[in-house]
């Protein structure tokens, strides 16, 4: 089921996608901003077509939640939880008991929420109206983080993500593409931690 039920989130007015709030890009754009050295400050929960499929990957999307609206008591996360946990809204593809989604927010009840969680780096930020489709978007990824002679981790990842947002099959050949690179140079530098995020990934298309 590719549908998600983000109207319970709108209609609450909560905050699951904000942008960098201190970090400077290195240039702006009509469509967005674009990060040379990278940003952790961007959290775009939900964008992907990608669902929660484990403890761990839900744990943190609580945590950010939490962390983006601070304002929130114990009840309300609770039940926010318990909203994300039923696959009938369509966020998980995974089971969670009310017992289990009970730890997992006294857990994150736990944590220093004026941290900022653990994120993933970004170079490229796209604004929610930047007028382009999915294939200008990738080609923009392309110009901007491709056309090294190696590809990070993060380049890799953020390239995946891409293509996955323009439907297409992420393959070791359509990264290769879109960074400029050879398939060589994507085993190469390509982790197990992508690697399984592609699998995931590759199953929503």
């Amino acid at each position: 089921m590719s549908y998600r039920n983000l109207a319970y989130l709108n209609s609450r007015r909560l905050i699951y996608r904000r942008g960098p709030l201190t970090d400077t890009p290195s240039e702006k754009f009509i469509w967005g901003d674009f990060y040379k050295d990278g940003t952790y400050q961007c959290y775009e929960l939900f964008k992907s077509k990608a669902k929660i499929t484990s403890y761990k990957s839900f744990k943190w999307h609580i945590l950010v939640l939490w962390y983006l609206n601070a304002n929130m008591n114990l009840k309300e996360i609770t039940e926010l939880a318990m909203f994300l946990a039923n696959k009938e809204n369509g966020f998980v593809s995974i089971t969670l008991s009310p017992t289990t989604i009970q730890y997992i927010v006294n857990e994150v009840d736990k944590i220093d929420l004026e941290r900022p969680p653990k994120n993933k780096l970004r170079k490229i930020i796209f604004k929610d109206r930047s007028g382009l489709d999915k294939l200008e978007k990738l080609r923009i990824v392309g110009k901007l983080i491709g056309k090294k002679k190696k590809a990070e981790p993060n380049d890799i990842y953020e390239a995946m993500m891409y293509i996955n947002h323009a439907e297409q099959k992420i393959t070791i050949n359509s990264i290769a593409k879109v960074l400029s690179v050879s398939t060589r140079t994507i085993y190469r530098n390509i982790t197990k931690e992508i690697r399984e995020e592609k699998i995931l990934l590759n199953e929503e298309i």
